[in-house]
């Protein structure tokens, strides 16, 4: 990935903030191969950036190369063009991104970048969407889309299409990234995993966030994820996000949740960051929502 800072002559800044899963249980496979889950989705201020400038000629130009991601497959320049198409847009656009988020690490930022795509070029192409016929639009990009379109906290149900706001406490997280690439396609097909959870209400959700059912086929798979869950259960309660490989354990504040990650080794990556129930991207189009209307 070729690093790219977001220009000055870009009109409009966003964050695409990652999302932890406090839980995930899996509830059995579906006829169409999919699994049926439920899930606790909330939303962390730290994440990519990215830029965004008109274009008059209907281009879509994605400027940060990403290694191994054609610039076409890219679901940023994917989620702008479907955009446009079905907006009957005329209007193109210069996107920079500015990635800070692992790619494969459970937090969503592949899905994160595609929702601030069709958030921000809403706003700048002024196409007066709502938040519902972007989520449709966004969850044919992936299933992760929605609610970061939404940008709300929730417990989602379906292939996590079935969305319950919820408000949980903001606690502060240390988010550790083990240097491996997991692939979700072959956790969902080991054999050993758990696909019988009983269901539960978001009324009964457990304090503590419950269990991630991907969690130990993951471990069996991949010793550096286990090793990291290993040293962080040394100072705090661990847990996996999603298929991983980002693993985190939250705290009252930040000065404990920094205390801990600088004395996590150098192999090991980490960062802190405070949980959010509202989306950082939706706080920001709201201000300037407040701002042109004053």
């Amino acid at each position: 990935m070729t690093a790219t800072a977001i220009p000055a002559h870009a009109e409009l800044t966003l964050p695409a903030p990652a999302k932890l899963n406090l839980m995930l249980h899996i509830l059995g496979r579906r006829a169409d191969g999919y699994h049926e889950l439920q899930t606790l989705f909330q939303f962390i201020d730290y994440g990519d950036l990215l830029g965004f400038a008109r274009r008059s000629d209907g281009e879509i130009r994605l400027h940060t190369e990403i290694t191994g991601v054609p610039h076409d497959s890219n679901l940023i320049v994917r989620a702008a063009r479907q955009l446009q198409q079905q907006a009957s847009c005329t209007l193109g656009a210069d996107i920079w991104l500015d990635k800070r988020l692992p790619m494969g690490g459970g937090i969503g930022g592949g899905s994160s970048d595609a929702a601030t795509t069709l958030l921000g070029l809403n706003h700048l192409w002024q196409l007066g969407w709502d938040e519902e016929r972007l989520a449709q639009l966004g969850l044919g990009l992936g299933a992760d889309v929605p609610v970061f379109v939404r940008g709300r906290a929730a417990f989602a149900e379906g292939v996590g299409e079935r969305l319950q706001p919820v408000e949980l406490a903001e606690p502060w997280y240390l988010v550790a990234v083990p240097q491996v690439a997991i692939s979700t396609a072959e956790v969902f097909a080991d054999p050993e995993l758990t696909r019988n959870t009983p269901a539960i209400t978001v009324r009964s959700l457990p304090a503590g966030g419950g269990h991630n059912d991907c969690q130990p086929v993951v471990e069996k798979r991949y010793p550096e994820v286990r090793n990291a869950l290993n040293l962080l259960n040394k100072f705090v309660p661990a847990r996996m996000t999603g298929t991983g490989a980002c693993v985190f354990g939250s705290f009252p504040n930040q000065a404990d949740a920094d205390k801990v990650s600088r004395q996590l080794p150098a192999t090991l990556p980490s960062f802190t960051a405070r949980g959010c129930n509202r989306s950082p991207v939706h706080l920001q189009l709201e201000k300037l929502a407040t701002e042109g209307n004053a």
